[in-house]
Protein backbone atom coordinates (compact mmCIF):
# COMPACT_ATOMS: atom_id res chain seq x y z
CA UNK A 1 0.00 0.00 0.00
CA UNK A 2 1.62 3.41 -0.91
CA UNK A 3 2.21 5.84 1.52
CA UNK A 4 1.17 9.13 1.18
CA UNK A 5 2.95 12.11 2.90
CA UNK A 6 0.24 14.46 4.91
CA UNK A 7 0.50 17.87 3.59
CA UNK A 8 -0.34 20.89 4.95
CA UNK A 9 -3.24 22.29 3.74
CA UNK A 10 -2.09 25.36 1.96
CA UNK A 11 -0.96 22.54 -0.02
CA UNK A 12 -3.77 20.16 -0.71
CA UNK A 13 -4.72 20.53 -4.57
CA UNK A 14 -8.03 22.26 -4.72
CA UNK A 15 -9.79 19.32 -6.58
CA UNK A 16 -9.55 17.17 -3.74
CA UNK A 17 -11.34 19.86 -1.59
CA UNK A 18 -15.10 20.42 -1.09
CA UNK A 19 -16.23 23.72 -2.75
CA UNK A 20 -17.71 25.24 -0.27
CA UNK A 21 -18.52 28.56 -2.57
CA UNK A 22 -21.95 26.50 -3.04
CA UNK A 23 -22.50 27.94 0.31
CA UNK A 24 -21.01 31.01 0.18
CA UNK A 25 -19.08 32.43 -2.50
CA UNK A 26 -16.78 34.08 -0.46
CA UNK A 27 -16.38 34.88 3.41
CA UNK A 28 -17.25 38.33 2.76
CA UNK A 29 -20.74 37.23 1.94
CA UNK A 30 -20.01 35.22 5.23
CA UNK A 31 -19.67 38.62 7.20
CA UNK A 32 -22.15 40.04 5.34
CA UNK A 33 -24.79 37.11 6.36
CA UNK A 34 -23.55 37.10 10.11
CA UNK A 35 -24.22 40.85 10.98
CA UNK A 36 -27.54 40.37 9.25
CA UNK A 37 -28.10 37.03 11.42
CA UNK A 38 -26.99 39.14 14.64
CA UNK A 39 -29.75 41.15 14.53
CA UNK A 40 -32.78 38.66 14.24
CA UNK A 41 -32.73 38.13 17.68
CA UNK A 42 -34.77 41.42 18.49
CA UNK A 43 -37.38 40.81 15.00
CA UNK A 44 -37.90 37.36 16.69
CA UNK A 45 -38.44 38.48 20.24
CA UNK A 46 -41.37 40.74 19.01
CA UNK A 47 -43.39 37.84 18.54
CA UNK A 48 -43.57 37.24 22.37
CA UNK A 49 -46.77 37.42 23.81
CA UNK A 50 -48.85 36.78 20.36
CA UNK A 51 -48.22 33.65 19.04
CA UNK A 52 -51.37 32.37 20.43
CA UNK A 53 -53.29 35.91 19.48
CA UNK A 54 -54.40 34.27 15.57
CA UNK A 55 -53.59 32.22 13.07
CA UNK A 56 -51.72 34.28 10.75
CA UNK A 57 -49.40 35.22 13.57
CA UNK A 58 -48.35 31.60 14.54
CA UNK A 59 -48.18 30.60 10.58
CA UNK A 60 -46.06 33.66 10.07
CA UNK A 61 -43.94 32.96 13.27
CA UNK A 62 -42.93 29.40 11.48
CA UNK A 63 -42.06 30.72 8.56
CA UNK A 64 -39.38 32.84 9.43
CA UNK A 65 -38.51 30.78 12.07
CA UNK A 66 -37.88 28.11 9.09
CA UNK A 67 -36.50 30.94 7.09
CA UNK A 68 -33.86 31.58 10.24
CA UNK A 69 -33.06 28.24 10.53
CA UNK A 70 -31.64 27.57 7.24
CA UNK A 71 -29.76 30.72 7.53
CA UNK A 72 -28.15 29.50 10.82
CA UNK A 73 -27.65 26.46 9.18
CA UNK A 74 -25.47 27.99 6.54
CA UNK A 75 -23.78 29.95 8.53
CA UNK A 76 -22.41 27.55 11.16
CA UNK A 77 -22.25 24.77 8.07
CA UNK A 78 -19.36 26.86 6.24
CA UNK A 79 -17.74 28.22 9.59
CA UNK A 80 -17.82 23.91 11.12
CA UNK A 81 -16.26 22.65 7.74
CA UNK A 82 -13.44 25.38 6.90
CA UNK A 83 -12.53 24.89 10.59
CA UNK A 84 -11.92 21.34 9.78
CA UNK A 85 -10.09 21.61 7.40
CA UNK A 86 -7.73 22.72 9.44
CA UNK A 87 -8.21 22.82 13.26
CA UNK A 88 -5.16 24.76 14.47
CA UNK A 89 -6.86 27.59 12.04
CA UNK A 90 -7.76 30.70 15.08
CA UNK A 91 -9.52 32.26 11.95
CA UNK A 92 -11.97 29.63 11.21
CA UNK A 93 -11.90 28.66 14.85
CA UNK A 94 -13.40 32.16 15.46
CA UNK A 95 -15.70 31.93 12.54
CA UNK A 96 -17.14 28.90 13.91
CA UNK A 97 -17.17 30.31 17.20
CA UNK A 98 -19.78 33.79 16.24
CA UNK A 99 -22.07 31.49 14.40
CA UNK A 100 -21.83 29.46 17.26
CA UNK A 101 -23.28 32.33 19.48
CA UNK A 102 -25.45 33.84 17.02
CA UNK A 103 -27.35 30.70 17.16
CA UNK A 104 -27.66 30.34 21.04
CA UNK A 105 -28.62 34.31 20.82
CA UNK A 106 -31.40 33.19 18.48
CA UNK A 107 -32.28 30.14 20.09
CA UNK A 108 -32.16 32.76 23.93
CA UNK A 109 -34.56 35.10 21.79
CA UNK A 110 -37.04 32.51 20.71
CA UNK A 111 -37.19 30.31 24.50
CA UNK A 112 -40.56 32.14 24.62
CA UNK A 113 -42.31 30.14 21.95
CA UNK A 114 -42.63 27.05 23.10
CA UNK A 115 -43.89 27.77 26.53
CA UNK A 116 -46.26 30.20 24.63
CA UNK A 117 -47.49 27.60 22.10
CA UNK A 118 -47.80 25.05 24.72
CA UNK A 119 -50.22 27.50 26.06
CA UNK A 120 -52.66 26.98 23.51
CA UNK A 121 -55.73 25.47 24.30
CA UNK A 122 -56.46 22.23 21.69
CA UNK A 123 -59.68 23.60 20.70
CA UNK A 124 -58.06 26.47 19.68
CA UNK A 125 -55.07 25.65 17.51
CA UNK A 126 -57.29 23.44 15.65
CA UNK A 127 -59.38 25.88 15.21
CA UNK A 128 -56.01 28.04 13.92
CA UNK A 129 -55.26 25.56 11.36
CA UNK A 130 -58.60 25.16 9.64
CA UNK A 131 -58.87 28.68 9.31
CA UNK A 132 -55.15 28.94 7.69
CA UNK A 133 -54.84 25.30 6.31
CA UNK A 134 -51.07 26.52 5.61
CA UNK A 135 -50.48 25.52 9.55
CA UNK A 136 -50.70 22.23 8.66
CA UNK A 137 -47.24 21.43 7.52
CA UNK A 138 -46.54 22.09 11.29
CA UNK A 139 -48.74 19.75 12.65
CA UNK A 140 -46.37 17.35 13.12
CA UNK A 141 -43.71 20.20 14.52
CA UNK A 142 -46.87 20.95 16.90
CA UNK A 143 -47.53 17.30 17.90
CA UNK A 144 -43.22 17.26 18.61
CA UNK A 145 -43.41 20.07 20.66
CA UNK A 146 -46.74 19.51 22.62
CA UNK A 147 -45.67 16.16 23.36
CA UNK A 148 -42.92 17.82 25.97
CA UNK A 149 -45.44 19.28 27.46
CA UNK A 150 -44.03 18.67 31.33
CA UNK A 151 -40.55 19.16 29.99
CA UNK A 152 -41.10 22.51 29.09
CA UNK A 153 -40.27 25.72 31.85
CA UNK A 154 -41.61 28.67 32.00
CA UNK A 155 -40.57 31.43 29.57
CA UNK A 156 -37.69 32.88 31.97
CA UNK A 157 -36.54 29.60 32.68
CA UNK A 158 -36.53 28.29 28.72
CA UNK A 159 -34.36 31.49 28.21
CA UNK A 160 -31.88 30.64 30.94
CA UNK A 161 -31.31 27.13 29.26
CA UNK A 162 -31.16 28.80 26.09
CA UNK A 163 -28.13 31.04 27.08
CA UNK A 164 -26.46 27.80 28.54
CA UNK A 165 -26.37 26.53 25.49
CA UNK A 166 -23.08 28.08 24.75
CA UNK A 167 -21.32 26.80 27.81
CA UNK A 168 -22.77 23.16 27.44
CA UNK A 169 -20.80 22.55 24.71
CA UNK A 170 -17.47 23.77 26.40
CA UNK A 171 -16.81 19.77 26.87
CA UNK A 172 -17.15 18.35 23.78
CA UNK A 173 -15.08 21.75 22.35
CA UNK A 174 -12.48 20.78 24.90
CA UNK A 175 -12.43 17.47 23.78
CA UNK A 176 -12.46 17.98 20.00
CA UNK A 177 -9.28 20.40 20.49
CA UNK A 178 -7.34 18.24 22.54
CA UNK A 179 -7.71 15.18 19.83
CA UNK A 180 -7.72 17.30 16.84
CA UNK A 181 -5.14 19.68 17.38
CA UNK A 182 -3.27 19.11 20.70
CA UNK A 183 -2.08 15.67 20.80
CA UNK A 184 0.77 14.71 19.14
CA UNK A 185 2.24 11.37 18.92
CA UNK A 186 6.02 10.32 18.49
CA UNK A 187 6.82 9.11 14.83
CA UNK A 188 7.28 5.35 14.63
CA UNK A 189 9.86 3.16 12.94
CA UNK A 190 8.45 0.29 10.92
CA UNK A 191 10.02 -3.06 9.95
CA UNK A 192 11.99 -1.39 6.65
CA UNK A 193 13.44 1.02 9.02
CA UNK A 194 10.80 4.06 7.75
CA UNK A 195 9.97 6.41 9.79
CA UNK A 196 6.36 7.08 9.89
CA UNK A 197 4.10 9.99 11.27
CA UNK A 198 1.75 8.45 14.28
CA UNK A 199 -1.62 10.28 13.96
CA UNK A 200 -5.13 9.42 15.40
CA UNK A 201 -6.03 9.00 11.83
CA UNK A 202 -3.10 6.89 10.75
CA UNK A 203 -3.42 4.62 13.94
CA UNK A 204 -5.98 2.59 12.48
CA UNK A 205 -4.63 2.05 9.40
CA UNK A 206 -1.32 1.07 10.67
CA UNK A 207 -2.82 -1.34 12.97
CA UNK A 208 -3.77 -3.10 9.53
CA UNK A 209 0.08 -3.90 9.16
CA UNK A 210 0.88 -7.45 8.48
CA UNK A 211 3.89 -6.61 10.26
CA UNK A 212 3.45 -7.61 14.09
CA UNK A 213 6.10 -5.79 15.77
CA UNK A 214 5.35 -2.75 14.01
CA UNK A 215 1.30 -3.21 14.99
CA UNK A 216 2.72 -3.65 18.44
CA UNK A 217 5.09 -0.84 18.38
CA UNK A 218 2.32 1.37 17.00
CA UNK A 219 -0.25 0.28 19.84
CA UNK A 220 1.98 0.84 22.44
CA UNK A 221 3.34 4.05 21.51
CA UNK A 222 0.05 5.70 21.02
CA UNK A 223 -1.44 4.33 24.16
CA UNK A 224 1.40 5.18 26.38
CA UNK A 225 1.31 8.83 24.60
CA UNK A 226 -2.43 9.10 25.31
CA UNK A 227 -2.35 7.80 28.91
CA UNK A 228 -0.63 11.56 29.17
CA UNK A 229 -3.79 13.39 28.18
CA UNK A 230 -5.97 10.73 30.28
CA UNK A 231 -7.04 13.03 32.96
CA UNK A 232 -7.79 15.90 30.68
CA UNK A 233 -10.05 13.48 28.59
CA UNK A 234 -12.21 11.97 31.77
CA UNK A 235 -12.46 16.05 33.31
CA UNK A 236 -14.20 16.62 29.41
CA UNK A 237 -16.19 13.50 29.83
CA UNK A 238 -16.91 14.15 33.27
CA UNK A 239 -18.02 18.03 32.37
CA UNK A 240 -20.02 16.54 29.64
CA UNK A 241 -22.24 14.31 31.87
CA UNK A 242 -22.35 16.83 34.53
CA UNK A 243 -24.15 19.46 31.65
CA UNK A 244 -26.42 16.23 30.08
CA UNK A 245 -27.56 15.58 33.99
CA UNK A 246 -28.30 18.93 34.58
CA UNK A 247 -30.46 19.88 31.20
CA UNK A 248 -32.30 16.22 32.10
CA UNK A 249 -33.16 17.17 35.66
CA UNK A 250 -34.05 20.60 34.65
CA UNK A 251 -36.34 19.72 32.13
CA UNK A 252 -38.11 16.85 34.76
CA UNK A 253 -36.30 13.59 32.91
CA UNK A 254 -35.36 10.85 35.03
CA UNK A 255 -32.07 10.32 33.60
CA UNK A 256 -29.74 11.54 31.05
CA UNK A 257 -30.48 8.32 28.42
CA UNK A 258 -34.62 9.41 29.13
CA UNK A 259 -33.51 12.83 28.14
CA UNK A 260 -31.73 11.68 24.83
CA UNK A 261 -33.76 9.24 23.38
CA UNK A 262 -37.26 11.22 24.28
CA UNK A 263 -36.91 14.06 21.98
CA UNK A 264 -36.21 10.89 19.39
CA UNK A 265 -39.40 9.32 20.44
CA UNK A 266 -37.70 6.07 20.60
CA UNK A 267 -38.56 3.80 23.70
CA UNK A 268 -35.28 3.22 26.14
CA UNK A 269 -36.01 -0.44 25.97
CA UNK A 270 -34.49 -0.58 22.56
CA UNK A 271 -31.31 0.57 24.00
CA UNK A 272 -31.34 -1.91 26.61
CA UNK A 273 -32.69 -4.72 24.62
CA UNK A 274 -29.75 -4.22 22.03
CA UNK A 275 -27.14 -4.45 24.95
CA UNK A 276 -29.53 -7.44 26.16
CA UNK A 277 -29.42 -8.90 22.37
CA UNK A 278 -25.58 -8.62 22.31
CA UNK A 279 -25.05 -10.23 25.64
CA UNK A 280 -26.91 -13.07 24.36
CA UNK A 281 -24.92 -13.56 21.49
CA UNK A 282 -21.08 -13.37 22.59
CA UNK A 283 -20.79 -16.73 21.02
CA UNK A 284 -20.33 -15.50 17.40
CA UNK A 285 -18.14 -12.82 18.53
CA UNK A 286 -15.82 -15.30 20.64
CA UNK A 287 -15.84 -17.72 17.69
CA UNK A 288 -14.90 -14.84 15.81
CA UNK A 289 -12.21 -14.35 17.91
CA UNK A 290 -10.83 -17.73 18.63
CA UNK A 291 -10.55 -18.18 14.19
CA UNK A 292 -8.81 -15.08 14.00
CA UNK A 293 -6.22 -16.18 16.58
CA UNK A 294 -6.24 -19.57 14.46
CA UNK A 295 -5.37 -17.93 10.84
CA UNK A 296 -3.17 -15.26 12.17
CA UNK A 297 -1.20 -18.44 13.74
CA UNK A 298 -0.17 -16.48 17.21
CA UNK A 299 0.06 -18.36 20.64
CA UNK A 300 -1.91 -14.85 22.35
CA UNK A 301 -4.36 -12.93 20.23
CA UNK A 302 -3.65 -8.73 21.54
CA UNK A 303 -5.54 -6.15 20.89
CA UNK A 304 -3.35 -4.79 18.08
CA UNK A 305 -3.90 -8.04 16.42
CA UNK A 306 -7.93 -6.82 15.62
CA UNK A 307 -7.56 -4.58 12.64
CA UNK A 308 -5.03 -6.78 10.37
CA UNK A 309 -6.54 -8.99 7.80
CA UNK A 310 -6.72 -12.29 8.42
CA UNK A 311 -6.05 -12.57 4.26
CA UNK A 312 -3.05 -10.46 3.85
CA UNK A 313 -1.79 -11.18 0.31
CA UNK A 314 -5.47 -10.73 -0.81
CA UNK A 315 -5.14 -6.87 -0.16
CA UNK A 316 -5.28 -4.51 -3.17
CA UNK A 317 -4.47 -1.02 -3.57
CA UNK A 318 -7.97 1.22 -4.14
CA UNK A 319 -7.62 4.93 -5.49
CA UNK A 320 -10.33 7.25 -5.05
CA UNK A 321 -11.27 7.75 -8.67
CA UNK A 322 -11.22 3.50 -8.65
CA UNK A 323 -13.95 3.73 -5.26
CA UNK A 324 -15.66 6.06 -7.00
CA UNK A 325 -16.54 3.54 -9.70
CA UNK A 326 -17.04 0.70 -7.78
CA UNK A 327 -19.58 2.40 -5.58
CA UNK A 328 -21.69 3.68 -8.62
CA UNK A 329 -21.65 0.17 -10.10
CA UNK A 330 -22.50 -1.62 -6.32
CA UNK A 331 -25.52 1.17 -5.57
CA UNK A 332 -27.22 0.71 -9.24
CA UNK A 333 -29.42 -1.23 -8.07
CA UNK A 334 -31.37 1.94 -6.47
CA UNK A 335 -31.73 3.16 -9.95
CA UNK A 336 -30.27 6.07 -11.76
CA UNK A 337 -31.81 8.38 -10.16
CA UNK A 338 -29.85 7.61 -7.11
CA UNK A 339 -26.57 7.06 -9.30
CA UNK A 340 -27.33 11.03 -10.88
CA UNK A 341 -27.36 12.28 -7.09
CA UNK A 342 -23.87 10.11 -6.17
CA UNK A 343 -22.25 11.36 -9.63
CA UNK A 344 -23.45 15.06 -9.00
CA UNK A 345 -21.33 14.83 -5.42
CA UNK A 346 -18.35 13.52 -6.50
CA UNK A 347 -18.20 15.42 -9.76
CA UNK A 348 -18.92 19.05 -7.93
CA UNK A 349 -16.85 18.50 -5.34
CA UNK A 350 -19.47 17.65 -2.39
CA UNK A 351 -16.00 15.78 -0.56
CA UNK A 352 -13.00 16.52 1.21
CA UNK A 353 -10.97 13.99 0.39
CA UNK A 354 -7.71 13.51 1.77
CA UNK A 355 -5.82 13.65 5.20
CA UNK A 356 -3.70 16.88 5.92
CA UNK A 357 -1.91 18.73 9.04
CA UNK A 358 -4.49 19.46 11.49
CA UNK A 359 -7.83 18.56 9.22
CA UNK A 360 -9.98 16.52 11.65
CA UNK A 361 -9.85 13.11 11.91
CA UNK A 362 -12.56 10.17 10.92
CA UNK A 363 -15.02 10.64 8.15
CA UNK A 364 -18.81 12.56 8.38
CA UNK A 365 -21.50 13.82 6.31
CA UNK A 366 -22.15 17.51 7.24
CA UNK A 367 -26.04 17.10 6.63
CA UNK A 368 -26.52 19.71 5.39
CA UNK A 369 -29.28 19.49 2.44
CA UNK A 370 -29.24 22.83 0.98
CA UNK A 371 -27.60 23.19 -1.17
CA UNK A 372 -26.10 19.87 -0.44
CA UNK A 373 -24.44 17.38 2.20
CA UNK A 374 -20.55 17.80 2.10
CA UNK A 375 -18.44 15.10 3.40
CA UNK A 376 -15.35 14.78 5.17
CA UNK A 377 -12.93 11.68 4.50
CA UNK A 378 -9.36 11.11 5.34
CA UNK A 379 -8.47 8.20 2.32
CA UNK A 380 -6.69 5.93 2.94
CA UNK A 381 -6.46 4.12 -0.65
CA UNK A 382 -7.94 0.54 0.71
CA UNK A 383 -10.79 -1.40 0.85
CA UNK A 384 -12.57 0.75 4.40
CA UNK A 385 -12.13 3.96 2.93
CA UNK A 386 -13.91 2.82 -0.27
CA UNK A 387 -16.58 1.53 2.48
CA UNK A 388 -16.41 4.85 4.04
CA UNK A 389 -16.88 6.58 1.26
CA UNK A 390 -20.24 4.63 0.09
CA UNK A 391 -20.88 5.23 3.64
CA UNK A 392 -20.76 8.77 4.13
CA UNK A 393 -22.54 9.09 0.80
CA UNK A 394 -25.62 7.14 2.03
CA UNK A 395 -25.68 9.85 4.96
CA UNK A 396 -25.40 12.81 2.25
CA UNK A 397 -28.14 10.90 -0.28
CA UNK A 398 -30.46 10.87 2.81
CA UNK A 399 -30.31 14.86 3.77
CA UNK A 400 -30.38 15.59 0.25
CA UNK A 401 -33.18 13.62 -0.37
CA UNK A 402 -35.18 14.34 2.54
CA UNK A 403 -34.65 18.27 2.25
CA UNK A 404 -36.04 18.22 -1.45
CA UNK A 405 -38.95 16.02 -0.35
CA UNK A 406 -39.72 17.41 2.98
CA UNK A 407 -40.74 21.10 4.06
CA UNK A 408 -37.92 22.65 6.35
CA UNK A 409 -40.08 21.56 9.49
CA UNK A 410 -40.01 17.71 8.69
CA UNK A 411 -36.88 17.82 6.52
CA UNK A 412 -34.16 16.82 9.54
CA UNK A 413 -34.74 13.42 10.29
CA UNK A 414 -33.77 11.98 14.13
CA UNK A 415 -30.45 10.46 14.85
CA UNK A 416 -32.05 7.33 15.60
CA UNK A 417 -32.59 6.31 11.91
CA UNK A 418 -29.23 8.53 10.67
CA UNK A 419 -27.01 5.44 9.97
CA UNK A 420 -29.48 3.36 8.38
CA UNK A 421 -28.62 4.45 4.58
CA UNK A 422 -25.11 4.41 5.08
CA UNK A 423 -25.10 1.28 6.48
CA UNK A 424 -27.25 0.33 3.59
CA UNK A 425 -25.17 1.36 1.16
CA UNK A 426 -22.33 -1.06 3.13
CA UNK A 427 -24.21 -3.90 2.78
CA UNK A 428 -24.92 -3.56 -0.83
CA UNK A 429 -21.33 -2.85 -1.48
CA UNK A 430 -20.15 -6.22 0.05
CA UNK A 431 -22.77 -8.32 -1.62
CA UNK A 432 -22.04 -6.71 -5.04
CA UNK A 433 -18.27 -7.23 -4.27
CA UNK A 434 -18.75 -10.92 -3.34
CA UNK A 435 -21.10 -11.71 -5.67
CA UNK A 436 -18.22 -10.58 -8.15
CA UNK A 437 -15.61 -12.80 -6.89
CA UNK A 438 -15.54 -16.81 -7.16
CA UNK A 439 -11.76 -17.02 -5.87
CA UNK A 440 -11.70 -18.30 -2.68
CA UNK A 441 -8.97 -16.08 -1.05
CA UNK A 442 -10.32 -13.19 -1.99
CA UNK A 443 -13.79 -14.40 -1.20
CA UNK A 444 -11.91 -14.38 2.64
CA UNK A 445 -10.87 -12.00 2.52
CA UNK A 446 -13.97 -9.70 1.83
CA UNK A 447 -15.58 -11.71 4.17
CA UNK A 448 -13.04 -10.82 6.87
CA UNK A 449 -13.54 -7.02 5.77
CA UNK A 450 -17.56 -7.44 6.52
CA UNK A 451 -17.01 -9.20 9.61
CA UNK A 452 -14.85 -6.69 11.18
CA UNK A 453 -17.45 -3.85 9.77
CA UNK A 454 -19.81 -6.14 11.57
CA UNK A 455 -17.56 -7.01 14.48
CA UNK A 456 -17.29 -3.37 14.42
CA UNK A 457 -20.44 -1.45 14.02
CA UNK A 458 -22.86 -4.34 15.95
CA UNK A 459 -20.15 -5.39 18.76
CA UNK A 460 -18.19 -2.66 19.28
CA UNK A 461 -20.90 -0.14 19.06
CA UNK A 462 -23.09 -2.09 21.19
CA UNK A 463 -19.84 -2.05 23.68
CA UNK A 464 -18.90 2.00 23.35
CA UNK A 465 -23.25 2.19 24.15
CA UNK A 466 -23.05 0.36 27.63
CA UNK A 467 -19.97 2.05 28.49
CA UNK A 468 -21.47 5.44 27.84
CA UNK A 469 -24.61 4.29 29.57
CA UNK A 470 -22.53 2.85 32.53
CA UNK A 471 -20.89 6.83 32.72
CA UNK A 472 -24.67 8.02 32.55
CA UNK A 473 -25.24 6.17 35.21
CA UNK A 474 -21.70 7.11 36.97
CA UNK A 475 -23.08 10.92 37.28
CA UNK A 476 -26.45 10.77 37.73
CA UNK A 477 -25.36 9.00 41.69
CA UNK A 478 -23.00 11.50 41.80
CA UNK A 479 -20.18 9.78 40.75
CA UNK A 480 -16.59 11.43 39.19
CA UNK A 481 -15.80 9.97 36.13
CA UNK A 482 -12.08 10.36 36.76
CA UNK A 483 -9.90 8.48 34.69
CA UNK A 484 -8.90 5.49 36.65
CA UNK A 485 -12.67 4.73 37.21
CA UNK A 486 -13.14 5.19 33.74
CA UNK A 487 -10.07 2.81 32.28
CA UNK A 488 -11.65 0.14 35.39
CA UNK A 489 -15.16 -0.40 33.58
CA UNK A 490 -13.49 0.29 29.88
CA UNK A 491 -11.19 -2.87 30.40
CA UNK A 492 -14.00 -5.11 31.56
CA UNK A 493 -16.21 -4.59 29.00
CA UNK A 494 -13.60 -5.11 26.83
CA UNK A 495 -12.74 -8.53 28.29
CA UNK A 496 -16.38 -9.22 28.23
CA UNK A 497 -16.90 -8.44 24.53
CA UNK A 498 -13.72 -10.11 23.02
CA UNK A 499 -13.66 -13.17 25.54
CA UNK A 500 -10.98 -15.41 26.53
CA UNK A 501 -8.80 -15.82 23.78
CA UNK A 502 -8.34 -12.05 23.62
CA UNK A 503 -5.31 -10.66 25.50
CA UNK A 504 -7.16 -7.40 26.96
CA UNK A 505 -3.67 -5.31 26.66
CA UNK A 506 -3.01 -2.38 29.55
CA UNK A 507 -2.92 0.12 26.88
CA UNK A 508 -6.82 -0.39 25.73
CA UNK A 509 -8.57 0.18 29.12
CA UNK A 510 -7.74 3.69 28.18
CA UNK A 511 -9.60 3.72 24.20
CA UNK A 512 -12.13 5.67 25.87
CA UNK A 513 -9.99 8.67 25.39
CA UNK A 514 -9.91 8.66 21.91
CA UNK A 515 -13.32 7.95 21.34
CA UNK A 516 -14.79 11.54 20.18
CA UNK A 517 -18.56 9.75 19.84
CA UNK A 518 -19.02 9.95 23.67
CA UNK A 519 -19.75 13.40 23.76
CA UNK A 520 -22.09 13.01 21.24
CA UNK A 521 -25.03 12.18 23.86
CA UNK A 522 -26.36 8.56 23.67
CA UNK A 523 -25.78 8.48 20.12
CA UNK A 524 -23.41 4.96 19.38
CA UNK A 525 -26.20 2.69 19.94
CA UNK A 526 -27.73 4.02 16.56
CA UNK A 527 -24.73 2.33 14.60
CA UNK A 528 -25.76 -1.05 16.02
CA UNK A 529 -29.55 -0.83 15.32
CA UNK A 530 -28.67 0.99 12.63
CA UNK A 531 -26.75 -1.82 10.65
CA UNK A 532 -29.46 -4.53 11.87
CA UNK A 533 -32.19 -2.50 10.01
CA UNK A 534 -29.97 -2.04 7.38
CA UNK A 535 -29.05 -5.59 6.91
CA UNK A 536 -32.90 -6.18 6.20
CA UNK A 537 -33.29 -3.24 4.22
CA UNK A 538 -30.74 -4.47 1.86
CA UNK A 539 -31.40 -8.17 1.70
CA UNK A 540 -35.32 -7.44 0.48
CA UNK A 541 -33.93 -4.94 -1.77
CA UNK A 542 -31.84 -7.48 -3.58
CA UNK A 543 -34.50 -9.85 -3.20
CA UNK A 544 -37.59 -8.04 -4.05
CA UNK A 545 -36.08 -5.40 -6.47
CA UNK A 546 -38.09 -2.62 -7.81
CA UNK A 547 -40.67 -2.76 -4.88
CA UNK A 548 -38.51 -2.68 -1.94
CA UNK A 549 -36.60 0.07 -3.92
CA UNK A 550 -39.56 2.20 -4.63
CA UNK A 551 -40.55 1.59 -0.22
CA UNK A 552 -36.60 2.24 0.64
CA UNK A 553 -36.58 5.71 -1.06
CA UNK A 554 -39.74 6.53 0.20
CA UNK A 555 -37.65 6.36 3.58
CA UNK A 556 -35.14 7.92 2.51
CA UNK A 557 -37.14 10.94 1.77
CA UNK A 558 -39.38 10.98 4.80
CA UNK A 559 -37.27 13.52 6.97
CA UNK A 560 -38.92 13.49 9.89
CA UNK A 561 -42.47 13.10 8.55
CA UNK A 562 -43.35 10.79 11.43
CA UNK A 563 -41.92 8.59 13.84
CA UNK A 564 -38.59 6.68 13.42
CA UNK A 565 -40.37 3.53 13.79
CA UNK A 566 -42.88 4.15 11.48
CA UNK A 567 -40.43 4.95 8.85
CA UNK A 568 -38.25 2.15 9.18
CA UNK A 569 -41.81 -0.17 8.38
CA UNK A 570 -42.46 2.25 5.32
CA UNK A 571 -38.84 0.40 4.29
CA UNK A 572 -40.17 -2.97 5.51
CA UNK A 573 -38.69 -3.18 9.00
CA UNK A 574 -40.14 -3.66 12.46
CA UNK A 575 -37.00 -2.27 15.09
CA UNK A 576 -40.04 -2.24 17.82
CA UNK A 577 -39.33 -5.81 17.87
CA UNK A 578 -35.72 -6.93 18.58
CA UNK A 579 -35.95 -9.64 15.41
CA UNK A 580 -33.71 -6.90 13.24
CA UNK A 581 -31.36 -7.40 15.94
CA UNK A 582 -31.43 -10.93 16.74
CA UNK A 583 -31.55 -11.54 12.57
CA UNK A 584 -28.02 -9.92 12.24
CA UNK A 585 -26.34 -11.23 15.10
CA UNK A 586 -27.71 -14.52 13.27
CA UNK A 587 -25.88 -13.52 10.20
CA UNK A 588 -22.60 -12.93 11.88
CA UNK A 589 -23.13 -16.27 12.96
CA UNK A 590 -23.33 -17.25 9.41
CA UNK A 591 -20.60 -15.39 8.00
CA UNK A 592 -18.24 -16.73 10.52
CA UNK A 593 -19.20 -20.65 9.60
CA UNK A 594 -18.40 -19.63 6.47
CA UNK A 595 -15.25 -18.32 6.83
CA UNK A 596 -14.42 -21.46 9.02
CA UNK A 597 -14.79 -23.24 6.36
CA UNK A 598 -13.01 -21.66 3.29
Amino acid sequence: MSERMIPKRSQVPVEQTWDLSHIFASEEAWQQEYEALSALPEKIAAYQGKLGSSAETLLRFFKEDDETGLRLNALYGYASCHSDEDTTNAHYLDMKSKAMRTAVALSAAGAFAAPEIMAISDETLEGFIKEQPGLEEYRRSLYLLRRKKEHILSPECEALLAAAGEMADTADNIGSALRDADMCFPDVTDGSGKTRKLTSGTLVPYLESADRDFRKTVFETYYNKLSQYRNTVAAALDGQFKQLRFFADARHYKTTLEAALFGREVPEQVYTNLIEAVHQNFGPMYRYVALRKKLLGVDELHMYDVYTPIVTDAAVEIPFEQAKETVLEALAVLGEDYLAILREGFENRWIDIYENEGKRGGAYSSGLGRPHPYVLLNYKENLDSMFTLAHEMGHSLHSYLSCQNQPVSTSDYVIFVAEVASTVNEVLLVRWLLNKTTDKKQRAYLLNHFMDQFKGTVYRQTMFAEFELEMGRMAESGQALTADALSEKYLALNKAYFGPDMVSDDGIALEWARIPHFFYNYYVFQYATGFSAAVAIAERILTEGENAVKDYKRFLSGGCSTDPISLLKIAGVDMSTPAPVESALKLFDELVSEMEKL
